[in-house]
């Protein structure tokens, strides 16, 4: 059984950085086949996908985080990470970590497990 476990959240101002972390722990192989992301959801607004990783090391970004957000993993810590970098107030929403051993497929990724959630607050 897969289980993750999110952390860095908090309360930052625009413009501001913050980097979220999900420990990965349960799966015996590691990273191996697992894809990995991160996904938000804001009060009153629908859960949106905003970045993955495979096993491989390929990457998608959400538009609205290109070049702001980086996701990253530690294999050696089985952590995965999202740096986030000039934040914007449409930025503040609650954090998930996901995994599942399907890769995204036409823009479009459907884990099976997730995290409880970091909560991210961006003041203006």
């Amino acid at each position: 059984q897969v289980q993750l476990v999110e952390s860095g959240g908090g309360s930052v101002q625009a413009g501001g950085s913050l980097r979220l972390s999900c420990a990965l722990s349960g799966y015996a192989s590691s990273w191996y086949y697992i894809t990995m992301g991160w996904f938000r959801q804001a009060p009153g607004k629908e859960r949106e996908g905003v970045t993955t990783i495979t096993t491989d090391g390929a990457t998608t970004y959400a538009d609205s985080v290109k070049g702001r957000f980086t996701i990253s993993k530690d294999n050696a810590k089985n952590t995965l990470y999202l740096q986030m970098n000039m934040l914007k107030s449409e930025d503040a929403a609650m954090y998930y970590c996901a995994a599942d051993f399907t890769r995204p497929s036409g823009g479009a990724w459907y884990p099976k497990y997730w995290g409880q959630g970091t909560q991210v607050t961006v003041s203006s």
